[in-house]
């Protein structure tokens, strides 16, 4: 979905998948509906959205929108910390015999952006910008 404000048009999806910290499956059902639930809370703050999230025991992948004014970093260290921070409150009892210290995501993560058309379209598209067929360029 295209988006607009004062001085940009953007479609910006990103597709981000964290780790549990060790790959520890401490991620249940009830784990996984309340992080969707903090995810979505964490990226409305953003001015951001949650369009699709999945887990299994040991990780989650998240399809986010974002504007163009997004620290795509800070963004993901607030997403890790405030989800964290919920789980470990929320979910205390269950992840105590996993994680002594105050931990939970594994330090890095993996982010791509996607949507739109394949790469290889909007190459060529640019490649053709302004150049007709059998035309020199100037010098």
């Amino acid at each position: 979905m295209i988006k607009s404000s004062s001085h940009a048009v953007y479609n910006i999806q990103l597709h981000i998948v964290f780790v549990t910290k060790y790959r520890y499956k401490t991620l249940t059902k009830a784990i996984l509906k309340d992080l969707q639930y903090a995810f979505s809370d964490c990226l409305q703050a953003w001015g951001a959205q949650l369009l699709e999230f999945g887990g299994e025991e040991d990780h989650v992948h998240l399809l986010v929108s974002i504007t163009p004014a997004t620290d795509i970093s800070v963004l993901i260290n607030n997403l890790k910390t405030a989800s964290a921070r919920r789980m470990r409150n929320t979910h205390q009892a269950h992840l105590k015999p996993f994680y002594n210290k105050p931990l939970f995501w594994h330090r890095a993560y993996f982010v791509a952006s996607c949507g739109g058309a394949p790469l290889e379209t909007i190459k060529q598209y640019i490649e053709n910008q302004g150049i007709k067929p059998n035309t020199k360029l100037p010098a």
